[in-house]
């Protein structure tokens, strides 16, 4: 018995749940249409989408893992899938008449009755993903999409974590007078100033030598606004200061985070200071005990 679905993920027939969810990952990422530009990519990221639609459902699974290909008419699944394609068919649509309430299998064929009767349990939900810049995460903003041919923007509401999915209601699949929803999930990129810890913000900032022993002020921009920081005298390098609510907000309590700004000293070139106080430090500045 042919199992084409597990070959289109390039997987074995007894991976586990994880080892799914991980090879339909790197394959999506792969041929995702907005990455992959190349003929043939769109319709194999619809063909890997289906073959985890599958999957990914532990009763689907169980059905395919009795039944195999013979549910595909006797074709592999990858042929199948092709052959919708170029009828320009829904093959979500078809699965779910396979797989869901209604179209049911009628006999060890698998088809049975054909794909009639899909009833209230065709999902008209679409999936997709988007990247949106560590600020905007942050901060909320707008994201522009691209969707069958329609352009829209959606709200990033402030605070959003990496890997959370949106749901933009009216913006599925359509059948008779139903409309799906479009369900995003987002990841955030990385920024080279900022790091998350929950909702707390870690960021750097670089201070003189002279500060970190003396002490002063420092002029530090923040995603929010610019901020004068104190520094005490006998500062340490990769010493943090806490600065209240400059985090990032918490969508449920409506409370943000602090933002933690961490010192990074930077020492004077030797060669550019004058040769009395270089002669003066090297005599006078303690050494460590245990060295």
């Amino acid at each position: 018995m042919s199992n084409s679905l597990y070959e289109t993920l390039g997987i074995n027939k007894s991976a586990s749940a994880d080892e799914i969810k991980k090879a339909y990952r790197r394959l999506a990422r792969k041929y995702h249409p907005d990455v992959n530009k190349e003929p043939g990519a769109e319709d194999k990221f619809k063909e890997i989408n289906a073959a985890y639609e599958i999957l990914s459902d532990s009763k689907k699974r169980a059905q395919y893992d009795q039944f195999g290909d013979s549910m595909f008419g006797g074709q592999n699944f990858h042929d199948f899938a092709s052959s919708q394609n170029s009828q320009n068919i829904d093959l979500d649509d078809i699965l779910q008449s396979i797989f869901g309430g209604g179209g049911g299998f009628g006999g060890t064929s698998g088809f049975g009755g054909g794909f009639g009767g899909r009833g209230q349990s065709v999902n008209l939900d679409i999936e997709s993903s988007i990247t949106i810049a560590f600020r905007i995460s942050i901060l909320g903003g707008k994201h522009s999409i691209n969707l069958n041919g329609e352009s829209f923007d959606i709200k990033i509401p402030e605070g959003i974590k990496d890997g959370e999915t949106m749901r933009v209601r009216g913006k599925g699949k359509q059948m008779g007078g139903r409309r799906g929803d479009l369900m995003i999930k987002v990841n955030v990129a990385n920024d080279p100033e900022y790091e998350r810890e929950g909702n707390n913000l870690i960021k750097s900032f670089d201070i003189s030598l002279k500060t970190a022993l003396f002490g002063g002020k420092v002029k530090i921009d923040t995603l929010q606004k610019e901020i004068n920081l104190k520094v005490p005298s006998g500062t340490k390098s990769m010493q943090r200061f806490r600065v209240k609510e400059l985090g990032a907000m918490n969508r449920k309590t409506k409370v943000s985070g602090d933002l933690y700004l961490q010192a990074n000293i930077v020492l004077p070139n030797i060669d550019d200071l004058d040769e009395s106080l270089v002669e003066q430090m090297r005599e006078k500045l303690p050494e460590l005990e245990n060295a």
